[in-house]
């Protein structure tokens, strides 16, 4: 018995579930369809096909996610496993802005005045 050569393409909604870009197989197929995937630039349909060395970007519910394609695997693996067949491209996220304090105000002190809306609008930095 000779064993199974590696597969050089695969469907590119079984590929993003298996590196773990989607949690189910309906997910990433259901973000193909919306438009959510995207290979080389292009839209991807569900069933079009990835080889290695394309670039793939998807809309994810944690945030967009750009990969390139190290290594072709339809079965969902796991995550370490997963990790070799992709490099992340993905831009790191830019810094949190510092927001200033909450203002709040004491229970039953009912609604603000004028002029306590214009000291809390200076304290959240926004004066005219």
């Amino acid at each position: 018995m000779t064993p199974a050569a590696a597969p050089t393409s695969a469907r590119v909604d079984a590929w993003v579930w298996a590196i773990r870009l989607y949690a189910t197989r309906l997910a990433a197929t259901a973000a193909c369809k919306a438009g959510h995937v995207k290979v080389n630039g292009a839209a991807a349909k569900p069933s079009q096909t990835v080889r290695a060395g394309d670039t793939v970007r998807a809309y994810t519910p944690g945030g967009e996610r750009t990969v390139e394609v190290a290594g072709i695997i339809t079965k969902r693996t796991s995550a370490p496993l997963a990790a070799q067949n992709y490099i992340d491209r993905t831009p790191p996220p830019p810094p949190r802005e510092e927001r200033p304090a909450r203002v709040e105000r004491e229970r039953g002190a009912g609604r603000p005045t004028k002029r306590d809306r214009r000291l809390i609008e200076r304290l959240r930095g926004r004066e005219d």
